[in-house]
């Protein structure tokens, strides 16, 4: 068992809120949408519920066995899978989603790993947003718009915006940012 498993066995994960984080735009074009560290797949489960083909990739098996009830629960066809999300191989999506996972595998490892794979997870034109937690939070750790922007460059990436934002979570609102950019065509 991860560490992560333990958080949602114990209900202590401080990013489960029932609820997608508001800041993002889900009106995405594209059927195929992929939900990066999707937890227990509120997201996810968001997104289909407007007609998306969905993914959710989580590395903890409790968060994953969790999003499946709901999904059966509301009888939505959304594949959920137990993985490593430096470490994908899903083929190409028309959009994807990161509500956290960035600024969690930048404080422990992994971030450099990921942010290589994303290119080759999104179809030429697909859009990219990412919710993360500001190094303003004062948590001594969390992501800056300069980490964010310098990620996000061309020629992989064009239309990159950054913004403040507030992310919502079980011990409080932080100060957040949310990034939105896209694969070059």
């Amino acid at each position: 068992m991860n560490d992560y498993d333990a958080m949602y066995r114990d209900g202590t994960a401080p990013w489960e809120i029932g609820r997608p984080q508001s800041a993002f735009d889900l009106d995405v074009d594209g059927p195929r949408v992929l939900d990066l560290g999707c937890g227990t797949g509120e997201l996810a489960l968001e997104l289909a519920r407007r007609g998306h083909e969905v993914t959710g990739v989580d590395i903890s098996a409790v968060a994953i066995e969790r999003a499946r009830a709901k999904a059966a629960t509301e009888e939505l066809a959304v594949d959920f899978v137990t993985g490593d999300a430096t470490r994908l191989d899903l083929g190409e999506f028309d959009a994807l989603f990161d509500s956290g996972l960035l600024h969690n595998l930048h404080r422990h490892g992994g971030a450099d790993d990921y942010l290589a794979l994303l290119p080759r997870l999104a179809a030429p034109g697909a859009i990219l947003q990412i919710v993360a937690i500001s190094a303003s939070s004062g948590e001594g750790w969390g992501l800056t718009e300069d980490y964010l922007r310098a990620a996000f460059t061309e020629p992989l990436w064009t239309d990159t915006s950054v913004g403040g934002i507030t992310v919502t979570a079980t011990v409080g609102d932080l100060p957040g940012l949310l990034m939105r950019t896209i694969r070059k065509p």
